[in-house]
């Protein structure tokens, strides 16, 4: 039986959009995981803007693009709303209070990090970092290992960047192609291609008239028109800033490398910020050495405490960077050009792949292919991480030049991990505590 019109919600202004847009920006804790699970209990659920259908359309397009799967969902849904404009708004006040506060706290943190209750603080947090990081391995490994040849692919991973150090690029590039040759993973991907999830109705919106979810307007017409346009547009938006920065403070600044590091990290980062941790880890930290694993660590716990993706963390990368490394700039006005120009290439492009995609996402049902490739380098990816885990441990545990492992930190990092495991314990709680001991031992020692 079709519902009669009066019962479906109506249209939301945009202004009306905005303002829930906003207030999600706030209060998205949890990672993607969470952030996704309340899109889908207001969006759904509550308001009913967005057919269960075609979240689930959204939400597996997204996870086959490189970037913050739950920003990028944010976007194709504010898109599929009101259009570009609406995607616009969505994508960008999801991460805009992340930005500001983590902003806030990288300055707080490049300006007390060298005081004793500010460094035990820190060491309590790197603590808890081990934990998370440790976490998010387990937890991607039981849901994405689910066959010997994925299993094997995340031992490969593990041994060519543990032992020979081979580029994380080089690594997904491998898994892809393997992903697409082994018809055995076929199995293993079809979790993301269920065609029961991505089955499309004829109207393109993913709306059944007896569901009483909002009538979505059409997808706009697709061409090579349309999609150069979006590339043409996307690309200027994107690189203009980064070569402006090279033309003005110069092209071997810090400002216009890290342009053109996290625009190459932009494109490459599958499977979430824990994927991508790893290699900025091996570029940031030991080539380009804008700062070290200490202070790497001590950015993911504050990119922990605020909401919005988790990859802003990339965001303090750039920030203490261009404060390490300021040129012919001030040390502040290098690290703000430098978390404004780190922050722009981590989310253009995403802005750039969602409109770009959004039209084609009743048909990726028909693309296994892609699937396919996801899975290999989504198995890739939890080897990285285990890597990832590993170097986070020794450095937290066993700072250099310390002559001994730190046993309050490893104690520490442990029941951290276990009261994560149990599921009982809130994330920030587990933070403040961690935190709470660090200060506790140095003003004890003090």
């Amino acid at each position: 039986m079709i519902d009669a019109p009066e019962t479906r919600p109506a249209m939301p202004a945009f202004r009306q959009a905005v303002r829930y847009w906003l207030r999600l920006g706030c209060i998205s804790f949890g990672g993607p995981a969470g952030q996704i699970a309340v899109m889908h209990r207001e969006l759904v659920e509550q308001r009913r803007w967005i057919s269960e259908r075609h979240f689930l359309q959204a939400v597996n397009f997204c996870m086959l693009l490189p970037g913050p799967e739950a920003q990028q969902l944010a976007t194709y849904l504010g898109w599929r709303l009101h259009g570009w404009r609406g995607g616009v708004a969505a994508g960008g006040l999801f991460v805009l209070p992340s930005v500001l506060l983590l902003y806030g706290l990288s300055w707080l943190f490049v300006l007390g990090g060298h005081l004793p209750e500010v460094e035990g603080i820190f060491q309590g947090l790197n603590a808890a970092v081990v934990a998370l990081v440790a976490e998010a391995g387990w937890k991607m490994g039981r849901r994405v290992l689910t066959s010997p040849v994925l299993g094997a692919l995340a031992a490969g991973s593990w041994v060519a960047i543990h032992f020979f150090n081979v580029s994380f690029v080089f690594i997904l590039l491998a898994a892809a192609l393997i992903g697409v040759w082994s018809g055995r993973l076929d199995r293993a991907a079809g979790g993301v291609r269920d065609e029961s999830l991505l089955k499309a109705d004829a109207d393109g919106g993913g709306l059944d008239p007896e569901d009483g979810f909002l009538v979505l307007p059409a997808i706009p017409k697709v061409g090579w028109r349309r999609n150069a346009g979006v590339v043409l547009t996307g690309g200027l938006l994107w690189w203009i800033p980064v070569l402006l920065a090279g033309w003005v403070i110069g092209w071997g600044s810090t400002v216009f490398l890290q342009g053109l590091f996290f625009s190459k990290a932009a494109v490459i980062t599958f499977g979430g910020a824990y994927a991508v941790l790893p290699y900025v880890a091996q570029q940031a930290v030991e080539h380009y050495q804008w700062l070290d694993h200490g202070a790497m660590m001590s950015g993911l716990a504050l990119a922990e405490t605020t909401p919005g993706p988790l990859i802003m963390v990339l965001q303090f990368v750039g920030f203490v960077g261009g404060w390490n490394h300021p040129g012919v700039l001030s040390p502040w006005l290098a690290a703000t050009a430098g978390a404004l120009i780190t922050t722009w290439a981590t989310f253009i492009p995403s802005f750039l792949f969602v409109f770009l995609g959004a039209p084609y996402v009743a048909n990726l049902h028909r693309r296994p292919a892609w699937s396919a490739a996801l899975a290999a380098i989504t198995a890739a990816v939890v080897g990285v991480i285990v890597d990832l885990a590993l170097v986070f441990t020794r450095r937290a545990v066993w700072p250099e030049g310390a002559l001994g492992p730190d046993g309050l930190v490893a104690v520490l990092a442990l029941a951290a991990w276990v009261a994560l495991r149990s599921g009982k314990v809130p994330l920030p709680a587990v933070l403040a505590v961690c935190a709470v001991v660090g200060w506790a031992r140095q003003a004890w020692a003090g």
